[in-house]
């Protein structure tokens, strides 16, 4: 779908963290989709990225749109840098209302190559860095009387994608978001998950060959693909007012894949095959 052209205010005055906001290559990646459309309903936002260009990229498409944000670089994997991050947002802009958790890394690891690096890396990235933004994040949450913290998983932490490490990654920030919904809901936090699946991101276009990218289109209910603006309007509302009775919710924005099973999936692909 198209970046939206019409927004209605309904973050104004709120103050937003998005970790993995910039993107690579062609195209808008879901954390920039995140990025801009928080912006562009108001909300000030803090764009974290290890690679400062990739955020100034971010920024620049913010700021052409008349709205706010500034750049942070830091290892969300480190302890001190989400420390920083937390302590300049609020510094700059008073307080914190959101903070979606959005960076990750897909690096393949299977058991019959063990590499315990690359598993510590996984896990590292996806979920160790959904902790430590949201532990430096909640204090300044409950100083406002309320706070919205969005992890962005994947249906791969919903159904088996063939990866020892980035699967269960994925399904254990669904499992924190859960914890912290428990934790801290009677004190304002709302704390839900967002899970793609079939999206095309920048990242998925230079990895995906041209007949995968057919067969994803063809085994989903709704025959598309979707897009990173597709992730940030899912985003949007649960970072809303109008979410205010949801949470701990684990929501797939995937047009319907995770709901079909192998005969119905493997019905599709074929009728897909003989359309084209």
């Amino acid at each position: 779908m198209p970046q939206p052209k019409h927004y209605n205010a309904t973050l104004a005055g709120k103050v937003a963290i998005v970790t993995g906001a910039g993107a690579e290559g062609d195209g808008i990646g879901i954390g920039r989709a995140i990025a801009v459309v928080l912006a562009g309903e108001g909300a000030k936002v803090c764009l974290v990225d290890l690679d400062a260009q990739r955020a100034q990229d971010t920024l620049k498409h913010i700021q052409d749109m008349g709205a706010e944000a500034f750049v942070c670089t830091g290892n969300v994997t480190l302890r001190d840098d989400c420390a920083r991050i937390v302590e300049q947002t609020v510094a700059l802009y008073g307080r914190l209302d959101i903070l979606v958790n959005n960076v990750g890394v897909a690096t393949p690891v299977t058991l019959d190559a063990p590499d315990e690096e690359a598993w510590m890396r996984v896990l590292n990235i996806n979920l160790t860095s959904a902790m430590l933004m949201s532990r430096y994040s909640v204090p300044e949450m409950i100083r406002n009387g309320a706070g919205s913290i969005i992890n962005i998983s994947s249906i791969a932490g919903i159904r088996a994608h063939g990866s020892i490490a980035y699967g269960p990654s994925k399904a254990a920030m669904a499992a924190l978001a859960r914890e912290l919904t428990v934790l801290y809901g009677r004190q304002g936090i709302r704390a839900n998950t967002v899970a793609p699946g079939h999206v095309l991101t920048p990242l998925a276009m230079s990895l995906l060959p041209a007949q995968m990218r057919v067969t994803r289109k063809n085994v989903g209910p709704l025959g598309i693909e979707g897009d990173g603006w597709d992730v940030a309007l899912a985003v949007r509302f649960l970072a809303s007012d109008e979410a205010r009775f949801i949470t701990g919710v684990h929501l797939p924005v995937d047009g319907g894949v995770t709901e079909i099973g192998p005969m119905s999936a493997h019905a599709l692909i074929e009728a897909g095959a003989d359309e084209n």
